[in-house]
């Protein structure tokens, strides 16, 4: 048993770098800084997936009688952006490669960055000075979670873009699968803290600021429709490695945990809704192809 509860965070670990090398299989060096290249994309991408969310979140935190468990969470997600499933999302919704990429890529770098100088301005403002940002453990996160498969899918298509092509769809669906496999242990063992979480208005929390983060994508993609959505997608799904790493740090007990996770649930069923409120609402002549 404690060698299944060892394996499963390197299993996650492993799925997820395996998402994100699936991202560098499929790119090359102009798409991932296209967004580096266009001042005004990047700093309308920082304004959405860095600034935005963990300032919407504070306030509803600050404003609604939430418990601390689910306030921590809430905030903990708000500050972990860049999860390795965006780039797929926001290209099934039609998005373009060139600008999910670069969003994507220019949004991990800054990560190193935003993460701890975000969680420490929280801290300070919710009373919780002591609280700290494991730089280690969050630079190791971003590193061997993002940073390296990325680089390393990048050398495999800059030399071997036949192999990249092929790898690419497989690789993809079995990180898919290992992220399924150490995900369901994980909700099997926080299960009763999930339980608890729900009701007192947390759901609705959560999902009023997945919709603030949504709009504030959508808003600020500029003109083109597509583009619109995949930085509302960016804005809005965070990353759940990062958030669990900063709560391991500074929380005990499983509610916080059980919290981030809930958060994530409740983002994705909202963020899949809003992909159909899109699709309707496209005109006829420009709707994004089917994946």
């Amino acid at each position: 048993m404690e060698a299944i509860k060892a394996l499963i965070p390197i299993l996650l670990t492993v799925s997820l770098a395996g998402l994100v090398f699936v991202v560098g299989l499929n790119s090359g060096r102009g798409e991932l800084l296209y967004v580096f290249r266009r001042p005004a994309l990047l700093a309308r991408a920082v304004l959405a997936v860095l600034v935005i969310p963990p300032i919407a979140a504070g306030l509803l935190i600050w404003a609604l009688p939430l418990t601390p468990a689910v306030k921590a969470g809430i905030m903990l997600m708000a500050v972990a952006p860049v999860p390795p499933l965006v780039p797929g999302k926001e290209l099934k919704m039609g998005g373009s490669k060139e600008y999910a990429y670069g969003v994507y890529v220019a949004m991990a770098l800054l990560t190193v960055i935003s993460v701890p100088l975000v969680f420490e301005v929280a801290s300070a403002l919710f009373g919780r000075p002591e609280d700290k940002v494991p730089m280690t453990k969050l630079i190791m996160t971003i590193l061997t979670g993002v940073l390296l498969p990325l680089a390393l899918g990048l050398l495999v298509r800059r030399f071997a873009p036949a192999i990249a092509d092929k790898a690419a769809p497989l690789i993809y669906k079995l990180s898919m699968l290992l992220v399924l496999l150490a995900f369901l242990p994980i909700l099997v063992a926080i299960w009763p803290a999930l339980e608890a979480l729900i009701g007192n208005g947390t759901l609705l929390a959560m999902a009023v600021v997945t919709v603030i983060c949504i709009a504030a994508g959508h808003m600020l993609g500029g003109p083109e429709r597509l583009n619109r959505a995949t930085l509302a997608v960016a804005a809005s799904v965070r990353h759940p490695g990062i958030a669990i790493a900063l709560a391991g740090a500074n929380f005990v007990g499983k509610e916080v945990q059980a919290a981030v996770l809930l958060y994530l649930l409740v983002g994705l069923v909202v963020g899949a809704l809003y992909g159909v409120w899109l699709k309707r609402s496209a005109p006829a002549h420009g709707a994004p192809a089917a994946p």
